[in-house]
């Protein structure tokens, strides 16, 4: 199923990740008990988002570059400059839109909290200052997860709690739920890095650039850090949720993306096709906004 071209353009392309984030901000919406925001709210989140993804493969001119994803963006170079050129202008036609609907005197600390993530999505490609000094966060092997981790935690749950409010003309109101549901993105969408930095060992070692895996091998990554990870994200959300008096069902369905976090570890002892990784790493973050939702029913 995996080879059709649909499905290989859907995650290529980059757009399966604007699924997710879609996702994730419904989640973040849910749980921290506001209403779903408008349908342009989440078009405008897809639309960057994807394109904000797409823009490293566009870049990538090295016609050495045997990595499937590059060369079927090479394949697709018309196709993508077109859905390119929509996502952004659509995506920002509808931000400008939204502007007047806006209130803007929410105090220097939402704002500070507001720019802190697209500052962090600005470095993680960031310019190069000289031969020798880069701003380029993106190659700092070891940072890079928890960078990408830090900009999805803030961009799918403090921006569908800000943007509600200021929509509905309030000052907005971070309260420990949000700050919960932050660190559970955070946490779990490192994870998902640092798998996918399994999946680039070969490029990455070559490159010289020290990741988790490279620096560690792919046993200790694993074993020492992955399911550690997950197993830390699992008692977190069990003692909190005891402590916030959540039911066992409700405590249950959260933990489940942990659960199959792990498992997903677990199998990349073995080498995979890109689109493995990209089917099931990238499906937890789906699952995950699933299971957020659902829970609340409980």
């Amino acid at each position: 199923m995996t080879n059709k071209p649909v499905i290989r353009s859907i995650f290529f392309g980059n757009y399966f990740y604007g699924i997710c984030a879609v996702a994730l901000s419904m989640e973040a919406a849910v749980q921290q008990g506001i209403p779903i925001n408008e349908p342009a709210y989440y078009w405008i989140v897809f639309s960057l988002c994807t394109w904000f993804y797409t823009r490293a493969y566009v870049q990538d001119q090295n016609p050495d570059n045997l990595n499937q994803r590059t060369q079927w963006y090479r394949h697709h170079a018309r196709l993508v400059h077109v859905s390119q050129a929509l996502l952004l202008t659509s995506g920002s036609a509808l931000l400008l839109w939204s502007i007047p609907q806006l209130r803007f005197d929410i105090g220097w600390q939402n704002w500070f909290l507001l720019l802190c993530f697209p500052a962090a999505a600005f470095l993680y490609y960031g310019p190069q200052l000289g031969s020798r000094f880069s701003l380029n966060l993106r190659n700092r092997g070891w940072l890079k997860p928890f960078l990408i981790g830090f900009i999805w935690a803030g961009a799918v749950t403090v921006y569908p709690l800000f943007y509600y409010y200021m929509q509905q003309g309030m000052q907005p109101v971070a309260t420990s739920i949000t700050l919960l549901l932050f660190t559970k993105n955070f946490v779990f969408i490192s994870i998902l890095c640092i798998m996918f930095d399994i999946k680039d060992y070969a490029e990455d070692y070559n490159r010289e650039l020290k990741t988790f895996v490279v620096r560690n091998g792919l046993r200790k990554t694993i074993f020492m850090l992955l399911i550690p990870l997950c197993i830390v994200g699992l008692a977190s959300l069990v003692v909190i949720g005891i402590f916030r008096g959540f039911t066992p069902v409700r405590i249950g369905v959260n933990t489940l993306p942990f659960w199959a976090a792990m498992l997903t570890a677990y199998s990349l002892h073995k080498r995979h096709q890109i689109l493995y990784y990209l089917v099931l790493i990238d499906g937890l973050m789906l699952f995950k906004a699933f299971c957020g939702i659902i829970a609340m029913w409980f």
